[in-house]
């Protein structure tokens, strides 16, 4: 998953930023409205994390400006404007979720999978596909209800990606942009190790190459 945050206190964004790398999200972090609004052109996220006290472009016009143009990017508000007022301005203006400054990270993510739950039309806390069961809480993965398996944060990462849109052919590039932020070099031939690990942890027939275009996951195996 690929994250872009919006925060331009210092000491806050380096603390989240730690966090996401931790809990294996490829994050971008922009610390003004407008070059949130920029980044959003240049680039596709799968959730936002959006501070409201921003420098310029107040985070409130740039949520406006999101949803006014129909993208419908998981958005959840951090900040520390908690008065009854901004909240419903940010949650009648198109936000998913809403969390106060400060705040526990476990209590960010937490949030951050629900709404991403919700925005993919799934209940259940467990990505699965019928074969495969990921559980994003955890990091582990199962095969037809077998033990769990340990996860890496980039294995996590692609199996995710291939997960979140079982059926779909995802080529090297984009799974490589759900693994690595901008500050993270590509490693050579990372794509292959990744998917090597993860088929000698579930079983070959897991992950399917699809010559010439790219993995897959099969859909209601």
């Amino acid at each position: 998953m690929r994250v872009l945050l919006v925060e331009d206190d210092l000491m806050i964004g380096e603390a989240i930023m730690g966090a996401l790398k931790d809990a294996s999200y490829a994050t971008d972090w922009v610390r003004n409205g407008q070059n949130a609004l920029t980044t959003l052109r240049c680039q596709r996220y799968d959730l936002m994390l959006l501070d409201l006290g921003l420098p310029g472009k107040d985070g409130l016009e740039v949520l406006d400006t999101i949803r006014s143009t129909d993208n419908p990017i998981p958005l959840l508000i951090i900040t520390a404007r908690d008065g009854l007022d901004d909240r419903l301005r940010g949650l009648d203006g198109g936000a998913d979720d809403y969390v106060s400054k400060p705040f526990q990270m476990a209590e960010l993510l937490a949030r951050m999978r629900a709404v991403l739950r919700r925005k993919g039309g799934n209940a259940s806390p467990v990505l699965s596909n019928g074969m495969v069961s990921l559980d994003p809480a955890t990091k582990e993965a199962s095969v037809n209800g077998g033990s769990p398996q340990q996860l890496s944060n980039r294995e996590f990462s692609l199996l995710q990606a291939l997960l979140v849109r079982p059926g779909a052919i995802l080529s090297r590039s984009e799974l490589e942009d759900r693994i690595y932020g901008w500050s993270e070099e590509v490693e050579s031939n990372a794509v292959e190790y990744l998917i090597h690990a993860l088929r000698r942890k579930l079983g070959s027939g897991v992950i399917k190459n699809v010559r010439g275009v790219g993995w897959m996951v099969s859909k209601d195996a």
